[in-house]
């Protein structure tokens, strides 16, 4: 592990754990608002977009934060063995656990999981296949989910999501089931650093977790934002937005909110450096400075 892939925020240690970081699908497929030339920027290569296919570049990673005693996951990538048919990332096999145990977190060791949303993405690693079965990662964790992304993709509900929910059934229903899950919702103070905020839009429960420590601010956006091209057009949103009118709002509030503090802006799939300082910048936003993150190679090649 890159020393650079952790930096510290006041008295909380921040530490990226890479999970899958490559093609993760077509621009146009995945940002239809956004026109053709505006990927043409030079500051979105190589980290950002790959243009000899036209394909949105993204990272599927975790953030570990060390905060009050307590070690903490911020999305559980994609996972181990779980069938993604059409998405790059089916039946992936990576080194995530070795990459956890490499900045100093086993299994065990790990005291809540904090998934931002429940897309396929964000929830992978919350478990594993043992034999034939799908069991808890982090045996001694509380997975703190947002209740309104438990009730919209539970398949015996009567929602009907955008993308599937076979994610629901191999990697939350298994955490549920072993009583390790604590809903919330609104707003959930975790510490004395750390703080979640309901920003729906994304999915109906989207978070964001704010870090408050000393003079450091940080807001960890989960999926509000993808690409830099949201951060100076914010009003452009990805496909998959299941209410695209509040996300867009969640993403201009958030990202004006961060501007004011100057808090680092954590988006969960950044690549590159991975994390950003903004200010506001006529109807969007400009990058003030780059996190202390190293870069990292692609892992799809």
């Amino acid at each position: 592990m890159d020393g650079m892939d952790t930096i510290e925020l006041g008295r909380v240690e921040v530490t990226r754990v890479l999970d899958f970081f490559g093609r993760a699908a077509g621009a146009d497929e995945f940002f239809p608002e956004i026109p053709a030339q505006d990927w043409q920027r030079p500051d979105l290569q190589p980290d950002f977009y790959e243009p000899d296919t036209h394909g949105f570049l993204g990272a599927v990673q975790t953030f570990v934060l060390r905060s009050a005693g307590r070690t903490i996951l911020v999305d559980t990538g994609v996972g181990n063995d779980k069938p993604r048919p059409g998405a790059p990332w089916d039946r992936l096999r990576t080194g995530y656990l070795d990459e956890l145990a490499a900045a100093g977190v086993r299994p065990d060791d790990v005291d809540l999981v904090i998934n931002t949303h429940l897309h396929t993405d964000h929830v992978g690693w919350n478990t594993r296949l043992d034999g034939d079965e799908w069991v808890p990662t982090f045996p001694n964790a509380t997975y703190l989910l947002p209740r309104a992304d438990v009730e919209f993709w539970d398949p015996g509900g009567e929602h009907r999501p955008k993308r599937p929910t076979a994610h629901f059934t191999d990697s939350v229903a298994p955490v549920r089931e072993a009583g390790l899950v604590e809903l919330w919702e609104g707003e959930r103070v975790i510490d004395e650093n750390l703080r979640l905020e309901t920003a729906a839009g994304h999915t109906p429960g989207s978070s964001v977790l704010h870090l408050v420590s000393g003079g450091d601010r940080a807001v960890f956006l989960g999926d509000l934002l993808h690409t830099p091209i949201q951060l100076s057009a914010p009003h452009h949103n990805c496909a998959p937005d299941e209410d695209p009118a509040a996300a867009r709002a969640s993403r201009w509030r958030m990202l004006e909110r961060a501007a004011e503090a100057r808090a680092l802006v954590v988006p969960a799939h950044f690549g590159g450096h991975g994390a950003v300082e903004v200010r506001r910048a006529g109807a969007g936003f400009d990058v003030v400075g780059w996190a202390g993150f190293s870069r990292r190679e692609r892992s799809d090649r």
